[in-house]
């Protein structure tokens, strides 16, 4: 009989660390391999210190086809193993980051440059580079030119630094360095939970505030055992909708003032605020700052609110359709929109993309979908799925998420279910590691945390969205038209500050 590599849970499920069996490095790395290979996802690999024992490492990867998740660990003993990258490209970052932070080398790995430029978690007596100064790949050739971006952007953005290869106007090859605003957030929220920790929480990426306060919640509820009441469950799932409407509104307005469409980039400019509107009247704040507690929610919805909640809803999605639809009736757009900035299914599986940018590939990835959790258990959203991956699929898909996320949040404000909108989190479970994924606007955040033998956070792994697709961008502008890079930029929105937490 064949020794089990992992131990199997699900999104919002915990295991006792000492339950998952501790691989040798070659089996563990085997294991992934032939994880992935059989269809798996790589949703988050980071390593684990254990106090007077040997670093571990940890790995959550997602069996989508059966709604479940499997925990890997290894005790390598060892600083270098051979690297997964080549046979295994989701973990190239997730390689790269473990050698930064942890001095850990993934040999033979192509690309093993510092991922955000963070303080090392142990001192390996070298100095840190500073943010951005790493040798950047270069095409040789006398036609060749190099042209940078960044990382100071004009407007209100966050730096980051895009290196183009081009020839003439083409594309050859695009690098990104990020990591000028790393704040330690991972770091900061060990020794957790505290009274700070929701708000460390909720500001990982300030655009996607419900999402990441949503994971978080959802983590202290499984470590604790908390049954978070069912109109708490339905609040919570309209704030995660009207997050990704105001979102993809935003991001509708955007792509077409990238292209100088200015009707649809004016009018959706002002639905993204009545979106935001609706969310403030849910909870007081535009962005759902602190209206996600751990247990429910911190405001319930009464008979009148809701009615108005409903009416402004109507408006709104409403007047978006309309605006959008201007965009689809001129040719002008659809010149611009399709064929601009291809991503191809076979690079979206092999990079392990997620959310939207998966989507518009011809990847049925929806963590609604695959691994519900909450109110999603019960009322599951219908999910479009397109397959030309070019910025024409991505943003209509945003429009097809925009109308179905509209119904999703009218037929829960038109039956909300009764009942308290809060439960008690008591004392959280010793030495257990537990996952958290939401489906937020731009795709899965998977939160892993593991406690000590005193139920704190000894360890708090986040990944964002914008972790796995930002080399799907890069990839997606080869081939294109320097001019493009703006819309095809867009087209993804993924997030810096996300990024680097």
């Amino acid at each position: 009989m064949t020794e089990p590599t992992s131990v199997t849970t699900w999104n919002g499920g915990s295991v006792r660390l000492a339950e998952v069996p501790p691989l040798p490095i070659e089996r563990f790395l085997a294991a992934l391999e032939e994880a992935v290979t059989d269809g798996a996802r790589v949703c988050s690999l980071f390593a684990l210190p254990q106090e007077g024992g040997p670093l571990c490492l940890v790995a959550v990867l997602a069996f989508d086809d059966d709604g479940e998740l499997a925990v890997f660990r290894s005790e390598p003993g060892v600083t270098a193993w051979p690297s997964l990258t080549l046979t295994c490209p989701q973990v190239h970052l997730f390689e790269r980051e473990l050698s930064e932070a942890w001095g850990l080398t993934p040999e033979g790995h192509p690309w093993l440059k510092p991922v955000r430029f963070a303080p090392p978690r142990r001192e390996r007596g070298e100095p840190r580079p500073a943010a951005g100064v790493i040798d950047f790949y270069r095409v040789e050739g006398d036609e060749v030119h190099e042209v940078g971006v960044g990382p100071v952007h004009a407007g209100i953005i966050e730096p980051g630094h895009f290196r183009f290869q081009c020839h003439g106007e083409e594309v050859l090859h695009l690098e990104l360095s990020l990591g000028y605003q790393h704040r330690g957030v991972e770091r900061a929220l060990v020794g957790g939970p505290n009274p700070r920790s929701l708000h460390y929480a909720q500001t990982l990426a300030g655009d996607t505030s419900v999402g990441h306060a949503l994971a978080y919640c959802e983590l202290l509820e499984s470590l604790s055992a908390c049954e978070v009441p069912a109109r708490a469950q339905a609040l919570r799932a309209i704030a995660l909708e009207l997050e990704r409407l105001a979102n993809h509104t935003g991001d509708l307005g955007a792509l077409a003032g990238d292209i100088g469409f200015l009707p649809t980039a004016s009018f959706c400019g002002r639905l993204r605020g009545d979106f935001l509107n609706l969310t403030a009247e849910l909870c007081g704040s535009r962005f759902g700052r602190n209206f996600v507690r751990p247990g429910g929610v911190a405001f319930d919805l009464d008979a009148k609110r809701v009615s108005k909640l409903l009416e402004r809803l109507e408006r709104a999605l409403s007047e978006t359709r309309e605006a959008v639809q201007l965009l689809w009736s001129a040719a002008s757009v659809q010149v611009r929109f399709e064929e601009t900035g291809i991503l191809s299914q076979e690079d979206a599986v092999s990079l392990g993309v997620v959310g939207l940018a998966a989507r518009a590939s011809g990847l049925a990835r929806d963590v609604r979908k695959d691994q519900p959790a909450g109110l999603y258990r019960f009322k599951q959203l219908t999910v479009p799925v397109l397959s030309v991956g070019d910025v024409y699929a991505r943003a209509r898909l945003r429009q097809l998420e925009l109308e179905r996320s509209g119904i999703f949040v009218r037929e829960l404000l038109s039956a909300l279910p009764p009942g308290p909108v809060k439960a008690t989190v008591g004392p959280l479970s010793v030495q257990t590691l537990a996952v958290s994924l939401v489906e937020g606007w731009r795709g899965e955040i998977c939160h892993v945390a593991c406690t000590d033998a005193a139920g704190r956070f000894a360890s708090y792994k986040v990944v964002d969205p914008s972790f796995h697709n930002w080399s799907a961008l890069l990839l997606a502008m080869r081939g294109q038209q320097i001019s493009d890079f703006p819309l095809c930029n867009k087209s993804f929105n993924l997030s810096y500050c996300g990024f680097d937490l």
